[in-house]
């Protein structure tokens, strides 16, 4: 008999709690319990709906038969649409943009064409599990910066510098933040920007959720504010416009050409290796961000009712607090007890059916992450159903 065939190292530390809690909770689905999903971050598995003129756009891309290869970088007037719309929040020395199989992949394409083995890269604490199974895969290091619970979540600028070392090639931001909902002030993204002046570093600014803001909080665009630092931003169609399983993402390059044309010319040559995103739906990047926006208007107000319902209801429950997100479509509740949080998370699921993440899962034991987007009485059944829960704690 052949010998057991043995994976690589690469896969030894490579988790994804997100999806990892699904196995649980679909066991415990088949029992005949009823669940309350509030795990998952798609708005399509909720009462939300893909704007249909960009349906239009892409059946019409395909029935005029867009169906092979395009242009690796990305179709053409999706490039102009992605730079109008970036120059408009201000960003300058643009040098490049490339259209990605979603935001994970211009992640990992980006962080691929900078790290050597033992590099590191800063990422907030708590933040989104992709960086670091893309990180670990790379065998760099990924050096966690706290985000302060007490200060709504914003990063700790002085933990931020602490933790660089001259392994350091980049900072990681996400904002608005999954899973907080934090958005970043205009001081604390001036100082993160300082920090990569004096350090000659690159910041990845994650901002998949920046139109999705609640009470008229503000979002900036941190390479709107310098055109002297490297910056890389990431963005996409998933989250905005109701659109994840389309896998449309991007990412844009800018700051000086002096500095930034070496590495801008490392990330094309993956971006060319890997031929090209998903054509047909390349045509609806442009009708979606010079279209009509009133499904974000709508899903704003709805997330907005949702948000105050479960903060309020989470509150509420003796041994749990929360902080108001002000973005994206997240909660990140403290379970102010001595638990072991994914095994608190296990028994909730198995209890009451009700799903959430661990918090350790996204860097930061002893919370749990819920998503805003099921209807109102779901949330509210699920919040007494946690309540319900706590009483044994």
């Amino acid at each position: 008999m052949p010998s057991k065939i043995i994976p690589s190292r690469r896969t030894e530390n490579v988790t994804y709690a997100v999806r990892d809690i699904v196995v649980l909770a679909k066991k415990t689905a088949a029992t005949g319990k009823e669940m309350m999903w509030l795990n998952i971050g798609d708005p399509l598995k909720y009462d939300f709906a893909t704007p249909q003129h960009m349906i239009d756009a892409v059946n019409k891309g395909m029935n005029n038969g867009f169906n092979g290869y395009s242009d690796s970088s990305g179709i053409d007037e999706a490039l102009v649409a992605i730079r109008k719309r970036a120059e408009s929040q201000g960003i300058k020395n643009i040098q490049d943009i490339v259209i990605t199989n979603g935001g994970s992949e211009a992640i990992e394409i980006c962080l691929t064409s900078i790290l050597n083995p033992g590099d590191n890269i800063l990422t907030p604490l708590p933040g989104y599990p992709l960086y670091e199974a893309i990180i670990n895969k790379l065998e760099g290091e990924e050096i966690g910066y706290v985000l302060d619970e007490e200060n709504d979540w914003q990063p700790n600028i002085a933990d931020m510098e602490a933790k660089i070392n001259d392994k350091t090639k980049g900072i990681v931001l996400i904002n608005p933040n999954n899973p907080t909902g934090s958005v970043c002030g205009r001081e604390t993204l001036m100082q993160i920007i300082e920090l990569a002046r004096k350090h000659n570093l690159v910041i990845y600014s994650d901002e998949i959720y920046d139109k999705l803001l609640f009470d008229d909080a503000e979002h900036i665009s941190i390479a709107s504010l310098a055109d002297d630092v490297c910056f890389v931003t990431f963005n996409g169609l998933s989250k905005n416009y109701m659109v994840p399983g389309w896998r449309i993402g991007w990412a844009i390059m800018s700051g000086p050409k002096e500095i930034t044309q070496d590495y801008v010319e490392a990330v094309n040559k993956f971006t060319r290796a890997r031929l090209c995103s998903n054509h047909p739906m390349q045509f609806a990047i442009a009708p979606a961000l010079d279209g009509p926006q009133d499904h974000i208007k709508e899903a704003i107000s709805k997330l907005e009712k949702r948000r105050d319902i479960c903060v309020e209801k989470l509150n509420a429950i003796d041994g749990i607090s929360c902080v108001k997100p002000k973005g994206a479509f997240y909660a990140f509740p403290k379970i102010e007890r001595e638990v072991d949080d994914k095994k608190w998370v296990e028994g909730l699921i198995e209890e009451t059916g009700v799903v959430t993440v661990h918090g350790s899962g996204f860097g930061v034991p002893g919370h749990f992450r819920i998503v805003l987007l099921p209807d109102e009485e779901t949330l509210e059944k699920a919040c007494n159903a946690i309540a319900e829960y706590m009483k044994k704690y």
